[in-house]
């Protein structure tokens, strides 16, 4: 654990405009610095870097944070990462607060374990450019067509035919036995010799999300061997389920570009890489798996599934797309022509060829397997029916309700049938599905909450406190609905918070604002007039970084020192936020020239009531709009509908003087 002092050090030193220029091209402008955003394509200057206020704001993607949150982004690494990567930049020593002697014998063996690996990685590279590794191995590369450079970028190898080739040399260089069997590089034989694991194959490196090498994947090139492929097995630092070969390499591009391309071989991620097209994983030798695909989800929530077209890959694509929608991701799926993978396919075409392809012939996932299914049921009636609950139970396991119903009305259209019998089936999917996780929540902790874990998650969502699809999309729209509705209000009141928190508002004696006990602050001000009536914002983001604004104001902290540990503080969201909320394109932040004539503290008395006022009434907006739903309501009793009507009266009189005190209409 790095300590306080030593990350209060790293941010007080690092410049933001020297953060961001290592990695992009800044031009002065004025005091600040614009470029092309490093997050999405543009050919004019949205992205601005404030060094006054230590924040990068995209005003073209909104992508916003510091010099620690501009490292976390661009190279998708961890808190902790980003620190020590600022702590290397500026030659500062990190002296990680006393561990106990488990944890120091733990990452001591992590670290044995990472460095016998690189050790084996660099082995392997020079094996290539023995005269066997030239005569077969480099040979093998070369005609794949994989170029000098990219052998050189992922670090492809040859591991020789030498039973101990790797072990001996291990031992030379100083590496213990057990952490050349404990990494997977070598296997203890009954008489308790070592020999390698590998022997007469091409390397691939596995590398970690940081770049760290911590597996291999090697092919035989011998036609007699039924062991094509032979990986590592799964050691301390390597977990198949949870890595994916090429993601080091591919994440920047697949945060890029919003999208992963999901392939099942070696080769084809290589030379896919090598074409252009870089946001490209393959699995590490294993069926996909929910880890793996949280860990794209890290970068995206799209993935395109290119597979082999033959039934191997139909199945597997297939699989693939149930696990994807159930992580609540988006999947969908691309075949290339027939006898043709994304290896043989890439060396036929050109790039511009390829991404016109995969942008022709991409298809939703599930509507790719509606479509596939239904061809095979034919007017079987009793396949088609199979085939729609299948179907059904598909939708059934995504988290969002506003997309299950757009799948129901559309997989309805392709059934022609009723969007009523499927959702019949969805419901009660979702409740079997509900029962069984909890179920097996009271097994793992039996008489208390359980934080569901992605393993044992049911598939729900917000709106899953109701027992219906129907009900819950209903809820979800609602909510959602609200949400933008006081959006941009509640946007400008946590704006005033973040940007003059502090600020004393100077109300004129006369001013019905006006406290004899004292001068509120714009935040204290905010705070009161909301905590009078216990309102919250219903933007999450915003709620939660309203809290974590209050919770530092009251320890006394400065303005400036509040803003500073939002925007580096390990929620990411709220850092999003805080740099979003305290960056302006222009300089001039008042609202309109006559106020620019003014000063700050007179402005502030103007627009901060107004703001509050101005949040109410779009309260009461988002109010109506949920009882003139509720009036469309069937069945609605004569009792309830009067009541209804009495409530929107009362509104209409409350939004009446809203709008006089704003000066929307005359008394």
């Amino acid at each position: 654990m790095i300590p306080k002092e030593t990350v209060d050090l790293i941010l007080d030193t690092a410049r933001i405009e020297e953060v961001v220029g290592d990695f992009v091209t800044l031009k002065r402008r004025g005091s600040s610095y614009v470029a092309c955003c490093p997050f999405h394509n543009e050919k004019t200057p949205s992205f601005h870097v404030t060094p006054s206020k230590g924040i990068y704001k995209c005003f073209g993607c909104g992508k916003a944070g510091s010099a620690l949150g501009f490292v976390m982004e661009y190279e998708h690494v961890t808190y902790p990462e980003a620190l020590r990567y600022l702590a290397r930049k500026y030659n500062i020593e990190i002296k990680e607060e006393e561990e106990s002697a488990e944890q120091i014998a733990a990452r001591q063996r992590s670290e044995s374990l990472m460095a016998v690996s690189e050790f084996a990685r660099q082995f392997f590279c020079d094996q290539l450019q023995s005269p066997e590794g030239k005569a077969v191995g480099y040979r093998y590369y070369r005609n794949r067509g994989i170029e000098d450079t990219t052998i050189a970028q992922w670090s492809l190898g040859w591991a020789p035919s030498g039973k101990t080739a790797l072990v001996d040399a291990a031992r030379a260089a100083g590496y213990k036995d057990e952490y050349l069997v404990a990494a997977g590089l070598a296997i203890e034989q009954e008489n308790g010799t070592l020999v390698d694991k590998f022997r007469e194959r091409v390397m691939f490196p596995i590398h970690s999300v940081s770049g760290r090498v911590i597996a291999y994947s090697g092919r035989t090139l011998k036609a007699d061997n039924p062991a094509k492929y032979v990986n590592s097995p799964e050691t301390e630092i390597y977990i198949k389920s949870r890595n994916l070969l090429g993601i080091y390499f591919a994440k920047s591009q697949i945060a890029k570009a919003d999208r992963c391309i999901l392939v099942e071989g070696n080769v084809d991620v290589v030379m896919m890489h090598q074409m252009g097209i870089t946001n490209v994983v393959a699995s590490c030798g294993t069926s996909l798996t929910e880890e793996q695909i949280r860990l794209i989800g890290k970068f995206t929530r799209n993935i395109t599934i290119m597979y082999d077209g033959d039934g191997a890959g139909l199945h597997a694509a297939i699989r693939a797309i149930s696990l994807i929608l159930r992580e609540g991701m988006n999947p969908r799926v691309v075949f290339l022509p027939d006898g043709d993978d994304p290896d043989s396919f890439s060396r036929k075409h050109t790039l511009e060829e390829i991404q016109a392809f995969i942008e022709e012939h991409e298809q939703d996932g599930i509507l790719f397997k509606t479509d596939l299914m239904l061809s095979e049921a034919g007017d079987d009636p009793l396949k088609k029916a199979n085939l729609i609950n299948e179907i059904a139970d598909t939708i059934a396991e995504m988290p969002d309700a506003i997309k299950r119903q757009v799948y129901v009305e559309t997989v309805a259209r392709r059934f022609g049938i009723e969007p009523d019998i499927i959702l019949d089936r969805v419901r009660k999917t979702r409740e079997k599905l509900r029962r069984e996780t909890s179920a097996r929540s009271r097994q793992d902790t039996p008489g208390q909450d359980r934080t569901q874990t992605g393993q044992d998650r049911a598939p729900s969502g917000p709106d899953d406190n109701t027992s219906s699809p129907e009900q819950g999309g209903t809820l979800s729209r609602g909510l959602q609905k609200r949400e933008r509705i006081l959006e941009p209000s509640e946007r400008e009141l946590l704006r005033f918070i973040l940007q003059y928190g502090r600020t004393p508002l100077q109300f004129e004696s006369d001013s019905e604002f006006y406290d004899e006990n004292g001068t509120q602050t714009v935040a204290e001000f905010i705070d009161a007039a909301l905590g009078t009536d216990d309102i919250h914002f219903a933007n999450a983001g915003y709620e939660t970084t309203y809290q974590a604004y209050f919770q530092l104001y009251d320890q006394g902290v400065e303005q400036d020192d509040i803003v500073r540990s939002l925007l580096n503080g390990e929620n990411r969201e709220v850092a999003a936020v805080t740099a979003d909320l305290s960056t302006e394109k222009y300089e001039l932040t008042v609202h309109n020239f006559s106020d620019a004539l003014t000063t700050t503290d007179s402005w502030l008395v103007n627009y901060v009531p107004k703001a509050i006022l101005a949040y109410h009434d779009k309260r009461i907006n988002a109010r109506q709009q949920e009882l003139q739903q509720e009036l469309k309501t069937s069945g609605l009793s004569q009792e309830d509908m009067l009541s209804l009507l009495g409530q929107l009266g009362k509104l209409n009189e409350i939004k009446k003087t809203i709008n006089i005190k704003l000066g929307r209409i005359k008394k």
